[in-house]
């Protein structure tokens, strides 16, 4: 489904306590699909409750780079997605782009801690 020029990446952040995804899952996941040379997202799912939220949250993504500045990531999120989540959604993100970026400059990502 993906070409051999795609990776994967997770990023991975703290929930509010009060919201449903930490009691479903404990923290909140965003995994994206990335093309390793343009850094182009090229797919993303993340692990809200609902498809409808779900499916949102992919379309501020997919299209866009990486490595786009976490500022204009936030701008987008505070102007468009208007829930407890902005900011578990942000730290995702920047999680993801800094794995990306260590990726990119050949540093080895210790997936242990």
């Amino acid at each position: 489904m993906f070409s051999e020029s795609t990776i994967y990446i997770v990023g991975m952040a703290r929930s509010p306590q009060n919201n449903p995804i930490t009691y479903r899952y404990g923290f909140f996941l965003i995994g994206f699909v990335v093309d390793r040379e343009a850094g182009e997202i090229i797919q993303c799912e993340s692990s809200f409750a609902l498809a409808t939220t779900n499916e949102f949250v992919r379309s501020i993504f997919i299209g866009k780079k990486i490595t786009i500045p976490i500022e204009e990531i936030r701008r987008i999120i505070e102007e468009r997605y208007l829930g407890r989540s902005q900011k578990t959604i942000l730290a995702a993100y920047k999680d993801a782009q800094e794995k990306f970026i260590c990726h990119k400059n050949g540093i080895k990502i210790d997936f242990s801690r």
